[in-house]
């Protein structure tokens, strides 16, 4: 182990004890309670079986449902994926691969095997991972790679340490030209703009629900905060248009906090409110989606989508693909830079405030449905994978 290396390595230790405390304490909740133990202590979270594969590491859902169009392609390959999130770790065992948790980096010099390669996706930087891989024999590509331009003044300040981390690795796919500028200025060398794999995915409903008769809107991903603007802002569109609105939390851990807040709503408007998971008919004026893996299946069928994770300063927006796909007229908030290379290419958005999502409703009757216009060509990556 280099120098560095084991420095690095004693510090993570350190850190990790200092920490042990909260994270047992966090292993209680519901959010982390299948992540934490897998990651910070190894409950049900073994070496992967054999070496030799190809393993992709993804944070979350939106990075593990990315892999779809990949996976295909590489067909009977032997697949291992590492995940952060509970989410991303239900997302990936939908696949035919070898499913774990990426442990703490304390872990990975003894718990990581050699494999043919490691593909690494958005910006999931751990040196530790990078490292021992690397000195494995394994390849380390980074795909769909970005920097966001908050982010990228933090990278700046400890550039000496990325430029180390990222000499590790063969070559990075940057999802645009402002990323691999990014990369340039923290010392990376190879890299190629691609563009969002995200837009080489095939997008579709996996059930059939019929549409009501009036207009549909739904409120996707949404995180705490941002459904009590909804809701106030459906209140005052109610009174110029018979409307339903579907809300649809991120996280299944707030269902019952959300639902709460629309009852609230509901008694104070005399509004009818139901829960998706007893029935689906869209019946009522307010439904709370309490179900996994429905969202496409409820933009198949809605008018106008306030599109989530936007609205706030810290999470960065979310996907627009979908929305898009089934000709919603897609409302988001201002705050979308995890997500500004995917809206390059879906047109006819309005960017608002939380408190101006009334207004973009009622001029939704003007626009047409957003659209997207462009696709990606993901065979020179799928070359390099099993070269």
């Amino acid at each position: 182990m280099k120098p560095f290396t084991l420095l690095y390595f004693i510090l993570s230790v350190v850190l990790y004890f200092v920490a042990l405390p909260l994270l047992v304490y966090l292993s209680f909740k519901q959010k982390y309670r299948e992540s934490i133990p897998s990651r910070f202590f190894l409950f049900n979270n073994p070496r992967f079986k054999k070496d030799n594969g190809i393993w992709f590491h993804v944070c979350s859902l939106g990075e593990a449902s990315a892999l779809k169009p990949l996976l295909e392609f590489l067909g009977n390959q032997d697949i291992k994926i590492t995940t952060i999130t509970h989410t991303g770790h239900s997302e990936a065992k939908r696949y035919d691969a070898e499913v774990r948790y990426l442990p703490y980096e304390m872990f990975i010099p003894l718990w990581a095997k050699k494999q043919k390669i490691l593909i690494v996706l958005e910006a999931e930087f751990w040196f530790m991972l990078f490292s021992v891989l690397r000195a494995k024999g394994t390849r380390v590509i980074l795909l769909n790679a970005r920097i966001s331009e908050k982010s990228a003044k933090k990278y700046l300040q400890f550039a000496w340490f990325y430029k180390k981390l990222l000499s590790n690795v063969e070559i990075i796919y940057a999802q645009s030209e402002a990323d691999k500028n990014r990369f340039l200025a923290l010392g990376a060398k190879n890299i190629e703009v691609m563009g969002n794999i995200k837009l080489a995915g095939k997008i579709a409903k996996t059930k059939e629900y019929k549409k009501p008769e009036v207009e549909l809107i739904v409120a996707g991903s949404t995180h705490d905060g941002e459904e009590e603007s909804v809701l106030k802002s459906f209140v005052e569109y109610r009174k110029q248009s018979d409307a339903k609105l579907a809300v649809v939390p991120r996280h299944p851990e707030r269902f019952e906090a959300v639902y709460e807040l629309m009852k609230k709503y509901a008694d104070k408007n005399s509004l009818t409110l139901s829960r998706f998971s007893q029935d689906r008919e869209f019946k009522t004026d307010l439904i709370l989606i309490d179900a996994m893996g429905e969202l496409n299946n409820i933009y198949a069928i809605s008018d106008i989508a306030i599109l989530g994770g936007a609205f706030k300063e810290d999470v960065g927006g979310h996907n627009p693909l979908e929305p898009a796909h089934f000709g919603c007229k897609i409302i988001t908030g201002k705050h979308f830079f995890h997500q500004k290379e995917l809206f390059k290419y879906v047109h006819h958005v309005q960017y608002v405030e939380s408190d101006e999502i009334h207004k973009a409703l009622v001029k939704c009757r003007e626009l047409p449905p957003s659209m997207v216009e462009e696709k990606i060509d993901l065979k020179p990556v799928i070359e390099r994978i099993i070269k």
